[in-house]
This record gives C-alpha cells, structure tokens and sequence, in this order.
C-alpha cells in the first residue's frame, strides 16, 4: 500500500511499460477486443492506472482515475471515425527516466511516458502511428476530391438537361446514383483496419 502511494506522489504511476505479446491476455484490454471480427492487439502500454491498447481497428483506453483504484472506465477510439494527428516522440535526456510519446486521435490529445528501456519499441509505434496519420491524410484528400468531382457532373447533367424525363425523374436518378456512387468512394477511402501498417514496422 505505502510503495504505491509512494508511487503515485512522485507521478511514477504514470511511467508505462510495453507488454510483450505473450502477456497481452493478461490485461484488462484484451477483453474489450472484436475477436470476432479479427480484431488483433499490436501494441499495449500499460502503466499503475491505465492501458493504451493499439489494435489494427482502434486505440483502446482502459482509464483508471489513479493507481489505488479499481474503477475503470473504457474509451475506444475506431481510426474509422477518429483520425490519428500530431504524432511527436520526445527521446529521452541523460538524467530521465522516460520517453514521450504524444499524439491527438479524433479531438482527444494524449500524451504517454513510457520507460526509456523501451525506447526502441515506442520508436516503432511512433512510426506506425505517423504512417497511419498519412494514409489517413491521403485517404481524407482522395475522398473529398472524389465529393467535388461528383458534384461537378450532377451540376453538368442537370443543365444538359433531358426533355423526356421529368425533373422530378431526373432528380431521382441522380440523387439514387450519387448516394451509391458516394458510398463506394467513402468505402475506398475510409479503412478502418490498419493491420498492414502495424505489421510493417512493429519488429519489437
């Protein structure tokens, strides 16, 4: 009990530790995983209080209030819906204790000190966390020029005009077609699993 008061007084119950991949079943995470979807951990920091979990379909977030406690509180972010931004890994100096690894998913800001003994793996995660920023970038650009192209030709269809079908006919078809053909896009240009990122450059 007094090693971790101790522990939390001095902000050591902050400093996470990477858990090897042979231990991922012993955390609380593992239990809040899509396994029947295939969801699969990748990566899992774990300090006294929490778990970041980085599956291929979302960042999950086992929130305890402080190292004493055992009340949880669960938060997933689906990359699907909550875009990876402003990924920074701050190194560690002579005298720290720690590495910083510092990204924003969706509008949530999150900044995770994990001990300097892990550094080389958190320079993994840093990289698999920037690749999926940039694909999510890239995927975000192709998405919305395909939504100005489309708009482009329903402007240019609706003055070519056709006098044999009804405006009402006309307005029909094209809001039927662009709804379908939108749906395809979004399906393109949206991933929700990022597997093959992890795959790449988590080696440790």
């Amino acid at each position: 009990m007094f090693k971790k008061m101790a522990s939390d007084a001095l902000g050591l119950s902050d400093i996470g530790v990477v858990v090897p991949r042979d231990q991922f079943d012993q955390t609380e995470a593992d239990d809040f995983t899509f396994n029947e979807i295939d969801e699969k951990i990748y990566f899992l920091i774990k300090t006294k209080a929490d778990e970041y979990c980085f599956t291929n379909y979302a960042l999950i977030h086992v929130d305890g209030a402080n190292a004493m406690s055992k009340k949880r509180a669960l938060r997933r972010y689906d990359y699907e819906y909550n875009k990876i931004d402003n990924v920074e890994l701050e190194t560690a100096g002579t005298i720290d204790l720690d590495v910083e690894i510092k990204l924003t998913i969706g509008n949530t800001p999150l900044s995770l000190d994990i001990h300097k003994k892990f550094a080389a793996e958190i320079k993994d995660l840093y990289k698999a966390l920037h690749a999926i920023s940039l694909e999510q970038k890239q995927d975000a650009y192709n998405l919305e020029a395909a939504n100005q192209g489309i708009q482009v030709a329903a402007t240019a269809l609706g003055r070519i005009g056709n006098d044999n079908i009804s405006p009402a006919a006309s307005f029909k078809e094209i809001t039927s077609f662009t709804q379908r053909w939108l749906m395809e896009q979004r399906t393109a240009h949206v991933k929700k699993d990022f597997g093959h990122v992890f795959e790449l450059y988590i080696q440790n």
